[in-house]
C-alpha cells in the first residue's frame, strides 16, 4: 500500500520524519509532498533519504531543472491515483482552509482535490488559531466530507502559550492511517514469531531433500501482522520472495537451523505461527563429496526434530498456531495434530488440489480450534492471512475474559 504524506509549514514538521519510519514498519510505501513553508523547517533531502522516494516540493519542475514536460505538469493526478491514503501531518490552519474551500494553488492542495483516497489530517497550530470560528468551521466542513481529523494534544506550545494545538502523538496518527486503510492495530504490543518456506536437508554438496513450499503463506501473514501493529520475527527457509521491510528476518536452511532459531526467539514471542513446511526426514549420513551415478542408490533417512512438539513443551502463555498440508483424511489428521502438539489452532489445507496451496498465490483452508471449525473457501493467501489473524485475536481476547462461575 502507498500513503502520500503531506507536510505543511509548522515547527512540528520535523515529527513527520519519524512518521515515515512508523508507516514503513507496517509495510507501507510513503511518498512525501511538502509545501513551500514546510521546506523552511525541514529539508526535502531528509524525507528522500528516509522514504527512498522522490519528494514533491512544487507543481512544476524547478527553474534549474530541464524544461518542464507534460509528466511534471500532471504529476498530481498520477500521485492521486496511486495512493491508498492521503495523510497531512502537520496540517496547518492554512492548509485546512484550502482543503475546506477547494483552493488548489500548490501541489498538496491540488492533490487533495484530485484524489478519491481516504484523507487523514493531524492539525497543529496556536491555541487561539485552533479555537477561531473559521478554523472550527473548516474542520466541520472537512469532517462532513469524510476527512478523518486526529485531534491535537493539549499542552505547552512553541509560541509560549498553553492549550490545544500540539500535534497528536505519532502513534495515534499512524493508527488513524491504518484504520483508513482497513488495517486495525489490534496486534499492537504483540510479538509474532512466524516460520515460512521450505527447508533443505543435505544429501551431498550439490543435492538436497526439500518440498514445494514457496513461503507465500508465511510472508503474507508477516505483512498482515505488521499492518495490524505487531512486531514480527520471521524465520524463513530458502525462498525467492522479498520479506516485508519491517520484519526482523532470520534465514534457516535445514530443519535443525530452523529449530535453533525458533527456540532462540521463543521467549520473545507472544504468538507463534508455524507455516513453514519443515522436512520430516533427512539423510542419516550426508556425503562429503558429490555422489556419482552408479545405478540404483539407497538413502537411509532419519526423522528431523519435532519443532512444534518442542515448542509445546517449552511454551509459557503463548498462542501457537500450526499449519498442516494433507492429502488424505484432511480434517482427521489435523485434529490429531491439534491435540498431540498442544496447539491453540491448526490451519489445514488439502495440497492434492490443483491451483491452491503449494506454488500458488491462492489457498483454501480450514481453521480448527478446540471449540470451532472455520472454513475459508478458495481465495488469496493475503485473505487467508486475515482470517488466521482474526482467529488469533479471538483466541487472545477469550483468554482475557474471566470464566463465568
Amino acid at each position: 500500500m502507498k500513503v502520500a504524506l503531506g507536510v505543511s509549514g509548522g515547527i512540528a514538521a520535523y515529527k513527520a520524519a519519524e512518521m515515515v519510519r512508523l508507516l514503513q514498519e507496517r509495510g507501507i510505501r510513503v511518498q512525501v509532498v511538502m509545501t513551500e513553508a514546510a521546506q523552511e523547517f525541514i529539508k526535502p533531502l531528509t524525507f528522500a533519504a528516509l522514504s527512498g522516494e522522490k519528494v514533491i516540493t512544487g507543481m512544476f519542475a524547478d527553474a534549474g531543472d530541464q524544461q518542464p514536460n507534460i509528466d511534471s505538469a500532471i504529476e498530481h493526478i498520477a500521485v492521486a491515483q496511486s495512493i491508498d491514503v492521503l495523510l497531512v501531518a502537520p496540517a496547518t490552519a492554512d492548509i485546512l482552509a484550502k482543503f475546506a474551500q477547494g483552493i488548489a494553488d500548490d501541489f498538496l492542495s491540488t492533490l487533495y482535490l484530485a484524489t478519491t483516497a481516504p484523507v487523514v489530517v493531524a492539525p497543529t497550530m496556536n491555541v487561539n488559531m485552533w479555537h477561531h470560528p473559521a478554523t472550527q468551521a473548516n474542520l466541520e466542513t472537512l469532517r462532513k466530507r469524510g476527512v478523518r481529523v486526529v485531534e491535537p494534544g493539549d499542552g505547552y506550545l512553541a509560541c509560549g502559550m498553553s492549550g490545544p494545538g500540539r500535534l497528536a502523538e505519532n502513534e495515534a496518527i499512524v493508527a488513524a492511517v491504518m484504520e483508513a486503510l482497513g488495517a486495525s492495530q489490534e496486534l499492537a504490543g504483540e510479538t509474532v514469531l512466524i516460520t515460512a518456506g521450505p527447508t533443505r536437508e543435505k544429501i551431498d554438496p550439490v543435492r538436497y531433500l526439500t518440498n514445494r513450499s514457496s513461503g507465500r503463506m508465511g510472508y503474507a501473514l508477516a505483512e498482515a501482522a505488521l499492518r495490524r501493529g505487531a512486531r514480527v520475527l520471521l524465520i524463513s527457509g530458502p525462498t525467492s520472495l522479498t520479506p516485508p521491510g519491517a520484519a526482523e528476518v532470520m534465514a534457516a536452511q535445514s530443519a535443525e537451523e530452523m529449530r535453533e532459531a525458533v527456540l532462540r526467539l521463543l521467549p520473545q514471542a507472544t504468538i507463534i505461527i508455524k507455516t513453514a513446511a519443515v522436512s520430516d526426514y533427512r539423510p542419516k549420513h550426508a556425503a562429503s563429496q558429490k555422489i556419482k551415478r552408479k545405478g540404483a542408490l539407497a538413502l537411509e533417512l532419519e526423522p528431523t526434530a519435532d519443532i512444534l512438539g518442542e515448542i509445546a513443551r517449552k511454551k509459557d502463555s503463548q498462542i501457537i498456531i500450526g499449519f498442516a498440508a494433507e492429502t488424505e483424511n484432511v480434517l482427521e489428521n489435523a485434529r490429531q495434530k491439534l491435540a498431540s502438539k498442544s496447539l491453540d489452532a491448526i490451519v489445514v489445507n488439502d495440497v492434492s488440489r490443483e491451483g491452491v496451496g503449494f506454488d500458488s498465490d491462492r489457498n483454501a483452508v480450514t481453521i480448527i480450534t478446540h471449540d470451532d471449525v472455520i472454513e475459508v473457501p478458495e481465495t488469496t493467501k493475503w485473505e487467508v492471512a486475515q482470517h488466521v489473524l482474526d482467529e488469533v485475536i479471538r483466541l487472545r481476547d477469550r483468554r482475557k475474559v474471566p470464566a463465568k462461575t
